[in-house]
């Protein structure tokens, strides 16, 4: 689990294939590894990885199959930077939002533009995610939480403040470059409760229907 606040900016060093996934190597310079052991989590670019090895100022880690195909990994090579966040403990300040690590889907930035002291930043993101998508929602970005501002159909409108911007990969973002995307895992839990109370519904009114045309009330 994490919060979408990045700790540090990361290099890969090689990502090469690995059976049917990869295994990648990851310098940061930035990153404190001193509370960090084989077995830990680290969310790269907004995508959970587990740490496989370390070794000084660098760690090793597998990407499956499934995370490949569904994230930008597939299209990143050796001198990428990346987004690092360390998983979360109980003394964390929860100062983004509830962050799984289990990107949704690839988003492709359409427009950057400057204002006075922010950039604004528009993304379409893919239309089987975009219902899970609200003004004024939470939103992670190559493991940045961020709010919605804007929506457009399947687009949104994001605000980076300086800090922000300067801190993270999105200082090197460009029109056209594609992002990893995990909307607010609240939204699909209550979509999934919001479902389940209508299968039950349905279920209820043929139950009640059966009874009525076979007699029994």
């Amino acid at each position: 689990m994490f919060t979408g606040i990045v700790q540090a900016l990361g290099t890969i060093l090689s990502i090469s294939s690995s059976g049917k996934g990869a295994e990648i190597s990851i310098e940061s310079s930035d990153l404190d590894f001193s509370d960090v052991a084989v077995g830990d989590s680290i969310a790269c670019n907004g995508v959970c990885l587990t740490v496989t090895g370390i070794s000084g100022n660098s760690f090793v880690a597998d990407i499956s199959h499934e995370t490949m195909e569904r994230t930008i990994f597939k299209y990143l090579s050796s001198g990428s930077r990346i987004n690092l966040e360390k998983a979360l403990t109980p003394n964390t300040h929860l100062g983004g939002h509830i962050v799984q690590g289990h990107v949704d889907g690839i988003g492709r930035i359409t427009k950057i533009s400057r204002t006075d002291n922010a950039v604004d930043i528009w993304v379409d993101s893919p239309a089987d995610i975009s219902r899970y998508i609200a003004i004024k929602g939470s939103i992670t970005i190559n493991g940045i939480s961020l709010t919605v501002n804007e929506l457009k159909g399947d687009a949104f409108r994001l605000t980076l403040i300086p800090h922000t911007h300067d801190i993270t990969n999105a200082m090197m973002w460009k029109e056209g470059d594609l992002v990893n995307i995990e909307v607010d895992v609240l939204a699909r839990y209550i979509e999934r409760l919001l479902n389940h109370k209508e299968q039950n519904n349905k279920k209820s009114s043929m139950t009640a229907s059966f009874l009525m045309e076979n007699g029994f009330m």
